[in-house]
């Protein structure tokens, strides 16, 4: 079939009126506008019966204007609250991810937004690369994550730095441990330096009763000892920009790690990644909308309704 010049224009001004579309669709309704509930329902081979355990994940909101103010960022949180989770697990990275803002939105902003959140067993977090890299807004001075750790505190969430708390469901104990960031102090092109420390984390952990680990990069997981039941995670966004081949490639490369998003078992051990909420380095989603993520973990052969 000939290509006459009719033909071209014609699929020239398509392809553009599509990329145009796509265009859109990636830098504005996806991140600004969608959101997605997951959930994953989990039965590590230890975990005891009659613990049932339900995890809301909050993850990488990156707030700022026009993507992640507050008044969004309360409805996410109040998308949370619907699943009447037992505790709720905020996974780092509150400071933005990039430039591209009409606003910045400070900690005591997303503080008070988050306000509304709702758990019997308490909110619990830990800080994200960028929470340590620069202020509210990359560029700004960095603080070493002390802005992000006066928002916690006003919203009354527990930040864990390398360190554990034991908790009770229906007189069922388990652990929360948390790590400090893996990615804290950059120390050269692709080079940084962690406040994470494992061995410290667990130095807490006294008794046999599971453990939920909560670390913001998944890079961690190759070193969570099987005596950790669950490991949820963020940081990733789920690659972000989720094309065919090209996506999984791009992420793997981006975030060093073959760990970019979802459920992966290893050794009995669970590693969960949320897409998260907001973006870095562009204000772009493309298959990856933001997400609140829903964990239940039980033992096995624990009815799964």
């Amino acid at each position: 079939m000939l290509i006459t010049r009719r033909n071209l224009l014609t699929g020239t001004g398509g392809l553009l009126l599509g990329s145009t579309a796509l265009g859109s669709y990636a830098f504005a309704i996806e991140p600004g506008f969608m959101l997605d509930v997951t959930r994953y329902r989990v039965q590590p081979k230890n975990w005891p019966a009659g613990l049932d355990l339900k995890i809301a994940i909050i993850a990488d909101i990156h707030a700022c204007e026009p993507w992640m103010g507050p008044e969004r960022i309360r409805k996410i949180a109040h998308v949370a609250n619907a699943m009447k989770p037992d505790l709720i697990a905020l996974l780092g990275d509150f400071n933005a991810g990039h430039r591209f803002v009409t606003a910045p939105v400070t900690p005591t902003q997303w503080a008070e937004a988050l306000s509304v959140l709702k758990a019997p067993l308490g909110l619990h977090a830990v800080l994200g690369n960028h929470d340590w890299w620069h202020g509210v807004l990359p560029g700004m001075k960095a603080d070493d994550g002390e802005g992000v750790r006066r928002g916690l505190k006003q919203l009354g969430a527990k930040l864990y730095e390398n360190d554990a708390e034991r908790f009770e469901k229906n007189g069922q104990p388990f652990w929360i441990v948390g790590l400090g960031d893996l990615l804290a102090y950059p120390v050269g092109r692709m080079k940084f330096r962690g406040v994470d420390d494992m061995e410290g984390a667990l130095a807490a952990v006294d008794d046999d009763a599971p453990i939920v680990l909560l670390a913001h990069e998944p890079q961690a997981f190759r070193h969570v000892p099987k005596r950790v039941a669950v490991t949820l995670c963020g940081h990733t966004h789920g690659g972000q920009v989720n094309l065919p081949i090209a996506g999984p490639v791009i992420a793997e490369r981006r975030f060093s790690t073959d760990l970019i998003y979802g459920h992966t078992i290893e050794d009995d051990r669970h590693l969960i990644i949320s897409a998260g909420l907001g973006t870095s380095i562009l204000p772009v989603r493309f298959m990856r909308p933001p997400e609140v993520v829903e964990v239940t973990i039980s033992a096995p052969g624990a009815p799964t309704v």
